[in-house]
């Protein structure tokens, strides 16, 4: 579904991304680990054209592009296919659940207000949240808002998601929720790639690991040979720094 050679990506002259390559496949769920400034974000948002690539070619759905100069034609007829999830949620405070969701289906994609309300509701009982359709952001808890970001994520029904660490605003008792609605996803063969943290949940709901360090891909393989057969003593001495009691290995 998703090839990518070869991305870079320079800030301020600083090197971001150093060349990376990625393959997904559809109802795949690729997991993309490292430490802090390692480039996760960065090649997510290069992924779904929130900041533009300096180099690499995508292969998407069978059409292969030049990254950097694809048009803003070009750019958005591919963004209509996928949908991203930020860890901060980016809601609309003054507007209710429900309008959340529909914004983009009406206002972007200028669907019927009749079938974009049909959608929303499918989408926000997909996450658990039917009865909180007439809730502000506010009135919310944070787990409760990043659902309601998913639920806008699916309702576009997009053949690839992105996920920016959907968990890392939240509280610890909050975690468990948003996790469960990805699972629940991933189980239903929608195709993700979720940058995170949690350990525990890349080993038991990804289909596929990438390491990203230093802008670099340092290892990508199936879930089960990254964690049971991983040599790398880079990696190793990652896992070796996470906090055990969190449960995060």
């Amino acid at each position: 579904m998703l090839e990518i050679e070869g991305l870079k990506k320079a800030i301020d002259g600083h090197q971001i991304l150093r060349g990376v390559d990625l393959s997904l496949e559809k109802g795949d769920v690729l997991a993309v680990l490292g430490p802090s400034g390692g480039g996760k974000t960065t090649l997510l948002r290069c992924l779904n054209y929130l900041e533009r690539a300096d180099a690499g070619t995508m292969t998407f759905l069978g059409q292969r592009m030049d990254m950097p100069s694809m048009t803003r034609r070009q750019s958005a007829e591919y963004r209509r296919h996928t949908a991203f999830v930020f860890q901060s949620f980016n809601l609309f405070s003054n507007k209710t659940a429900l309008q959340n969701v529909t914004e983009g289906l009406i206002v972007a994609r200028k669907m019927p207000k009749a079938q974009a309300l049909e959608r929303a509701m499918a989408a926000l009982e997909r996450v658990g949240l039917a009865d909180k359709r007439d809730a502000y952001p506010s009135q919310l808890s944070g787990g409760q808002q990043q659902r309601v970001a998913i639920a806008r994520a699916v309702a576009g029904q997009p053949d690839v998601i992105f996920f920016d660490e959907p968990t890392s605003a939240l509280d610890p008792e909050l975690i468990g929720g948003v996790l469960d609605v990805i699972q629940a996803l991933a189980e239903d063969g929608m195709t993700m790639i979720v940058v995170t943290h949690e350990v525990h949940f890349a080993r038991n709901v990804s289909t596929h690991v990438l390491f990203m360090d230093e802008g670099v891909a340092l290892a990508s393989a199936p879930t089960r040979a990254f964690f049971e057969e991983q040599k790398l003593e880079r990696i190793q001495s990652f896992f070796r720094s996470l906090d055990r009691k969190d449960g995060q290995i």
